[in-house]
């Protein structure tokens, strides 16, 4: 690492300078997707927080291991230990096969990560396809003392755990605090205290998705999925764990909890996440009932939006604000991104145009160091576009003749705008990459009428055409089975 990164410990609420278990290499896990239903705005918040973390530790030299996981089973409607799997749910209500909801809103995923810019993860794996890990990591709990079998199901014994490690760390909530009162669910009567939480579920009849284990056939908890990913590909002790605030308590904590009871201490060294997007101050997600999918931002079919969204003027709008404070959804805020978005596009393709003069004539005032410098301080995007604002003046002072930059100075800020503005954050310039699809398709179009000529024996049109094209700098060359082009 060429730059000291500083990031805010979740754990240790504390800003922590970013030292690697083993540099230059880098671990680091999110938790992905449920797969039940399409992407919302609350689900491209954390893909495109981690996506920018693992932009700039690639930037400044790591080498990272990227591990973004599908759930695809064991995550019941009430996140507890009852209720009906969600995948299972849709699939029932669809007269489906679970894998076939699973694959056919991974791929809408894919596909909506795709828009938004993010990068695929270095490693994608999926809760179904660890089952055996799974099981492994439930049985050394049980040997360990830390869990217990109870009707088939296997579960994890907090009040055994909490005698020789601390529960709570992460969240601050305390065990003895917590409302042993908790409302009668589906197996609850099976555990010795109410907040224990399951390990493994021995499934119902009805219950489609299930797998063989020593204790049952049945289906492992949610919370254990992560952690048996996790050190899978990552190790027994790895650098980052990534997720969004509502994943904090109880998923993460767990996480805790089985690691350390399973290993005999704790797997991540820092642990990152961020806020929440709210509408109208309530938090977005599927179970309120409130969320707009990506799909209806980018139409604009939803009824609370008043137009549709490009996928950068979202992306936008998530890093205009720091990673770990709460945003509010609101059509104004959307639009003053786009507009933002595109004066920021602007400025760079006037920067593109730019010619070197023998010397600089004004100050580039330090912008490329300021970047990094908001970069290394807990990612802070905000700030990073504000600088990137800021030399817009510099550009436009340039462009209009009052000021000039040197050959060096002007490759400097050229790079410092292509590096944060397209290579961190991650932004793409849809209206130029929208022109040259189009002039990708009409130049198709135009040699496809010209093959066609050929094909019947008006070499005069054809040559015309070639000769047309050959004038507006584009190149043709024939082929056997047609013509290929480039621009010169």
């Amino acid at each position: 690492m060429n730059q000291e990164l500083y990031i805010h410990n979740s754990l240790t609420r504390n800003r922590e300078k970013f030292e690697p278990l083993n540099p230059p290499h880098v671990g680091l896990y999110v938790c992905g997707p449920t797969v039940y239903g399409d992407a919302h705005l609350g689900h491209a918040r954390p893909a495109i927080t981690f996506d920018l973390l693992f932009r700039y530790l690639t930037h400044i030299g790591c080498k990272v291991r990227y591990v973004r996981n599908i759930t695809d089973v064991g995550h019941l409607e009430n996140d507890a230990d009852a209720g009906e799997d969600k995948i299972a749910k849709k699939a029932r209500l669809e007269q489906l096969e679970p894998m076939e909801v699973v694959q056919h809103f991974t791929n809408r995923y894919h596909h909506n990560m795709e828009q938004l810019n993010v990068l695929s993860p270095s490693i994608e794996p999926r809760a179904s396809g660890h089952i055996i890990e799974q099981i492994q990591i439930v049985q050394k709990i049980i040997d360990a003392g830390f869990a217990y079998e109870s009707n088939g199901s296997v579960y994890f014994d907090l009040e055994e755990y909490a005698k020789k490690y601390p529960y709570g760390q992460l969240s601050g909530r305390v065990l003895e605090d917590q409302d042993s009162q908790t409302r009668e669910l589906d197996g609850q009567n099976e555990k010795r205290f109410p907040l224990d939480f399951a390990l493994w579920k021995k499934a119902a009849p009805e219950h489609i998705m299930r797998w063989p284990s020593p204790w049952s056939d049945g289906f492992p908890g949610w919370h254990l999925e992560c952690t048996a990913m996790s050190t899978r590909y990552l190790g027994e002790t790895f650098d980052i764990h990534g997720g969004g605030m509502d994943l904090l308590f109880p998923h993460h904590e767990c996480e805790i909890a089985q690691s350390a009871a399973a290993l005999g201490h704790e797997s991540v060294r820092y642990w990152m996440h961020n806020n929440m997007i709210t509408i109208n101050g309530q938090k977005m997600g599927k179970s309120l009932g409130n969320f707009i999918t990506l799909n209806e931002f980018f139409a604009g079919t939803h009824p609370t939006l008043e137009k549709d969204y490009s996928p950068m003027a979202v992306r936008f709008f998530i890093l205009q604000a720091h990673y770990r404070s709460t945003v509010d959804f609101s059509n104004e805020a959307l639009q003053a991104s786009e507009k933002g978005l595109q004066r920021l596009m602007t400025g760079i393709q006037t920067l593109d145009k730019l010619k070197p003069s023998e010397k600089s004539t004004i100050a580039l005032d330090n912008i490329e160091q300021k970047c990094y410098q908001a970069m290394n301080d807990d990612l802070n995007s905000p700030i990073v576009i504000a600088h990137l604002f800021d030399g817009l003046r510099i550009i436009n002072l340039v462009h209009d003749g009052k000021e000039t930059l040197s050959e060096t100075d002007l490759e400097q800020l050229k790079r410092t705008y292509h590096n944060f503005a397209f290579d961190i954050l991650g932004l793409k310039d849809e209206k130029n990459q929208n022109q040259m699809e189009l002039v990708n398709g009409l130049v198709n179009h135009i040699l496809e009428i010209r093959q066609q000529a050929k094909a019947n024996k008006d070499f005069a049109t054809s040559d015309k055409i070639r000769n047309m094209l050959t004038e507006l700098g584009i190149e043709v060359k024939d082929r056997k089975d047609g013509a290929e082009w480039s621009i010169k």
